[in-house]
């Protein structure tokens, strides 16, 4: 064990907020008070970021008006992919996709303009500037999990639209819609195992040793 290492209650807590964590579509309402979502933001702005560019942005979404208009270009999206998936379309249409209207917080998640100058870590992988994004979405994730609070991504929206109607420069990019807030519980299972949409796969199938496809 290293002497860097945490107490065992606190290593349990952090594994236990990993492995409880959901992406959450049922919501209770409720409020986040302000400084509860100054540290979940805090939280967010303390992950790693490639060249520390930090490329991630976020866009709290106050108005009751422009969270429908949200909702609505997430609906349109919807039924384009119900339509995409084609003999899996019924199946999909039953999902409950996003909790816009139920959760107490929406934030949007956004990639900064201007990040073409940043070359340190993209030169060869310029993607990184959304890992990293993807990193403190997922910090919030965990830090809202072990505040008692749910919330999930939402993906689904035509980007240029919602960057038009939240007035981003060019070269902006938003990346999620995220819902916050109290909730009545957490899934015991990730809600498309438990909605039998999809099945987890172990661990064992995504490792390799040393060349792809060798099993250790």
């Amino acid at each position: 064990m290293s002497d860097h290492a945490y107490s065992e209650a606190e290593r349990a807590a952090i594994y236990r907020a990993i492995g409880e964590r959901r992406d959450m579509r049922h919501f209770a309402g409720g409020e986040v008070a302000p400084a509860l979502l100054g540290r979940l933001l805090a939280a967010a702005h303390q992950a790693p970021s490639v060249g520390l560019m930090q490329p991630w942005r976020f866009i709290r979404i106050s108005q009751r008006a422009l969270r429908e208009r949200i909702q609505g270009l997430v609906e349109q999206e919807r039924v384009l992919t119900a339509e995409a998936l084609g003999e899996r379309s019924d199946d999909f249409m039953k999902l409950k996709v996003e909790g816009i209207g139920d959760c107490a917080e929406v934030l949007v998640a956004a990639l900064m303009d201007n990040r073409e100058p940043h070359i340190f870590g993209r030169r060869t992988l310029p993607e990184m500037d959304l890992a990293s994004l993807s990193c403190a979405i997922q910090n919030l994730w965990l830090a809202a999990r072990a505040e008692g609070l749910g919330m999930g991504w939402v993906s689904l929206f035509d980007p240029q639209a919602l960057a038009e109607l939240l007035g981003m420069p060019a070269g902006a990019k938003p990346v999620a819609v995220l819902c916050l807030g109290p909730v009545i519980e957490f899934y015991p299972a990730p809600m498309l195992v438990m909605e039998h949409w999809a099945k987890e796969r172990p661990l064992s199938e995504m490792l390799y040793e040393n060349h792809w496809g060798e099993r250790p």
